[in-house]
């Protein structure tokens, strides 16, 4: 069954970062997830498409405005 939610653990060693940066790209960055009580699942999909449209990009803010800081 391939089909199935990930923890924050798994998303994070699936996109090779620390488990503190996935709860940071939850509150800053919109990264997809759905709270189950306590807990946050993810959708390897979900998370798959918000990386490719530049949902990781650190420098995203940067090129909205031109390349202007």
């Amino acid at each position: 069954m391939e089909d199935r939610w990930l923890s924050v653990d798994e998303i994070g060693a699936y996109l090779g970062i620390k488990r503190d940066t996935v709860y940071k790209w939850i509150a800053e960055k919109k990264m997809p997830g759905h709270r189950m009580g306590r807990l946050w699942k993810f959708r390897k999909e979900e998370v798959d498409e918000w990386v490719k449209t530049g949902g990781a990009d650190d420098n995203k803010e940067n090129r909205n405005q031109g390349g202007q800081k």
